[in-house]
């Protein structure tokens, strides 16, 4: 199935990746399409939308506009820098633990443990633990995201191990890094792309939850989450405020995992038999 026929069929994968690019292009060009974010003009809080402030102020009279278009950049950064360092390291844990015995037994017991700790608040304490950045945001999302690329690319592993053709490299006397890296690391490649869609999602979804909160980046960095929870005591007065931030949340959301989806009908050959 060619691209452009799956595009017709599967339309949803479509609209997602023209949003992500709409929202990505417009984060690049944030200091050439939007004014300063941090200016504080306290004449003009909490003016409604006007042709000078396209989504009104806030309560300190910052442009909301400009605001949400520089936020699109720290949650597009989190979403694939967490996405990235969990699939990287998720991928040469999973592996190792997939294909060598002795190492599974250790490993996935660990894995387990850090799967039983709530990832936002494992993300909290270690945010509390160090000074706020978006290094440390990245970490502490990072941790309880990489069991689940371990426990995936295990599964692969252990599915892929028993076929003929990996019998036959062993019989041959392929060693077994060789073994690994050549022939059982190709078949992971399809699903840690989707798994990377949702990771990206719910890493946009914690940081904006963390900066809600007050544990995410410094307040001083526009964040959607930030402007949501600065916002929050004058929804009734200045609802645009809210709805601004949490519009582009939504739709960014929205538009990962439209993509995830429209990747896993694409690489699953079973799938796209039956569309």
């Amino acid at each position: 199935m060619t691209l452009r026929r799956f595009g017709r069929r599967n339309p949803t994968i479509v609209i997602g990746a023209l949003l992500l690019l709409l929202v990505t292009a417009a984060a690049i060009a944030a200091p050439l399409i939007a004014g300063d974010p941090l200016l504080i003009t306290p004449v003009d809080r909490l003016l409604p939308p006007s042709e000078k402030y396209w989504l009104g102020t806030d309560h300190l009279g910052r442009d909301v506009y400009a605001r949400a278009v520089f936020g699109a950049r720290i949650s597009l950064l989190v979403g694939v820098a967490v996405a990235a360092v969990s699939v990287v390291v998720g991928l040469g844990i999973g592996l190792a633990a997939g294909y060598w015995r002795q190492v599974d037994a250790v490993v996935m017991r660990f894995m387990d443990g850090m799967m039983a700790i709530p990832a936002i608040l494992l993300a909290i304490a270690l945010v509390s633990l160090n000074r706020a950045s978006v290094f440390i945001v990245v970490v502490a999302i990072s941790l309880p995201e990489i069991p689940r690329v371990v426990r995936l690319v295990r599964s692969v592993v252990l599915t892929v191990r028993e076929m003929p053709y990996i019998e036959a490299a062993v019989s041959g006397g392929s060693r077994g890094r060789k073994i690994v890296i050549r022939h059982i690391l190709p078949s992971t490649v399809a699903p840690l792309i989707v798994q990377a869609t949702y990771i990206a999602a719910s890493a946009i979804l914690i940081e904006a939850g963390l900066s809600f909160l007050g544990a995410g980046v410094p307040p001083e960095i526009p964040t959607w989450g930030n402007m949501i929870a600065s916002s929050r005591l004058f929804v009734a007065r200045a609802p645009w405020t809210i709805f601004a931030p949490g519009t582009l949340l939504a739709l960014v959301v929205l538009a990962v995992n439209l993509v995830g989806d429209g990747l896993r009908d694409l690489l699953d050959v079973r799938l796209a038999r039956r569309m």
